[in-house]
């Protein structure tokens, strides 16, 4: 059984306001909730039914919702963290994007793309290559093969009780909660 990680260290952080981030660790926690239900139903169907299988298409959204906020919880911090110049990350980000403001450019246009979803700076393992990449649903789109380093949710549910639907403040605001030693830790776990 799964069970929901705590992110009450996030209370208090700028551009995220306690009653979102309250509503927002409840969406989780259901996400683990679903998880941990589908698992447990999954042992009492037959396989082959059209039971089983709508649970088998039931269990990747739910999974994917729960590991997706871990991560974007997870990235971010009160007061944010930089870039460093030591972080092996910045050397492989400005590589491949030519400089980290290339990438931000890149990325903070993925995370403004209309639509709800989730912007995700992955790490292709094969090739060695980064990529931003939308996400539209949790459970399709997902680059197989690639470790998500950085996850934004923009889903509303993220942002719309403090910004309504001006999406860019948000963009601004948790860009400048972004948590670097995490990402880049994420990094360099599977480099």
């Amino acid at each position: 059984m799964y069970e929901a990680q705590k992110f009450d260290h996030l209370l208090g952080i700028e551009g995220l306001s306690e009653n979102l981030l309250q509503a927002h660790f409840g969406l989780y926690e259901g996400y683990v909730k679903n998880t941990n239900a589908v698992l447990e139903e999954l042992k009492k169907v037959e396989a082959g039914t059209p039971e089983y299988a709508e649970l088998k298409r039931r269990f990747g959204w739910e999974f994917d919702g729960m590991r997706m906020h871990e991560l974007y919880f997870g990235n971010l911090m009160k007061g944010g963290s930089k870039l460093e110049d030591d972080m092996e990350l910045k050397k492989k980000i400005e590589e491949e994007f030519g400089s980290v403001e290339n990438w931000e450019k890149d990325f903070r246009a993925t995370l403004a793309m209309r639509g709800i979803g989730w912007a995700v700076l992955y790490f292709d393992q094969e090739t060695g290559r980064l990529f931003n990449t939308w996400i539209g649903e949790h459970d399709g789109g997902h680059l197989v093969g690639c470790v998500p380093l950085l996850v934004i949710d923009a889903f509303e549910h993220a942002y719309i009780a403090d910004y309504g639907t001006k999406r860019p403040d948000y963009i601004n605001a948790v860009m400048n909660i972004l948590c670097w030693h995490v990402i880049s830790g994420r990094y360099n776990m599977v480099k």
